[in-house]
């Protein structure tokens, strides 16, 4: 059998060499992946809004398990570790970030689960005093302390405003908010509306007596926008 020809021989290790290359790009591409666990207080409302807002951000580096859990402030915090562990070790794999979402309402120990997260290097998505507040901000700007039913109320309100609409009732369970919100409402303006709140209480640590104020925009930041955070977790 007689020798391959020079040229033959370069193609071969050239091929090789792009071989080998390309491997490793995939092995880098399937590396850079942001994971995220999310838990919520919410069996329903609340992990209807951020599966809505996954499904329509499609991300080639976010990874997701959004979780509901009958539960509340501490005891959603110290469950969301429970979560944590056990599909880390199911998986063998770590989360990247790990966000806890809940609200104010009647519970006492609000400002202990916002420390008891930050202790546990989780984020904290919470509102004071509940969760319709991110979903009112996309249409109006609030700064007066209301009900969970009052947020409820002007929020309908709103949405009636639009052709179409005149007859909405809001659902807590309903899988469509992300959709609708997306669709009548300004998420931009939200998120401006948010940090506006939280500027007016940056003076204090009290987050019981930030209201209205809620941090929910941050975890939906990091939701859509995943690849700013591959620098800091790869």
């Amino acid at each position: 059998m007689g020798q391959l020809p020079k040229s033959k021989i370069e193609q071969l290790k050239r091929e090789k060499r792009e071989a080998k290359a390309a491997k490793k790009r995939k092995v880098a591409t399937r590396d850079k992946i942001v994971r995220f666990l999310v838990v919520c207080e919410g069996e329903r409302t609340e992990p209807n809004y951020f599966k809505g807002l996954v499904k329509d951000r499609y991300s080639e580096v976010r990874a997701e398990e959004i979780v509901g859990e009958g539960r509340s402030t501490c005891a959603l915090v110290k469950k969301t570790e429970e979560i944590r562990q056990r599909l880390e070790h199911q998986r063998q794999l770590k989360f990247d970030r790990v966000w806890v979402v809940f609200d104010k309402d009647d519970f006492n120990d609000f400002n202990e689960a916002i420390a008891l997260a930050e202790r546990k290097g989780f984020g904290a998505a919470w509102s004071n005093e509940a969760f319709e507040l991110w979903y009112l901000l996309h249409f109006v700007y609030l700064d007066a302390a209301i009900s969970r039913a009052d947020y409820i109320a002007k929020l309908e309100a709103e949405i009636k405003r639009f052709e179409g609409y005149k007859d909405f009732k809001y659902r807590k369970n309903d899988e469509g908010i992300y959709s609708l919100l997306q669709k009548i409402g300004n998420e931009e303006l939200a998120k401006e509306r948010a940090q506006k709140l939280r500027r007016f209480f940056e003076h204090t640590l009290d987050y019981k007596s930030h209201k209205p104020c809620t941090t929910v925009d941050l975890l939906v930041e990091e939701l859509e926008h995943p690849e700013i955070l591959l620098t800091a977790v790869n």
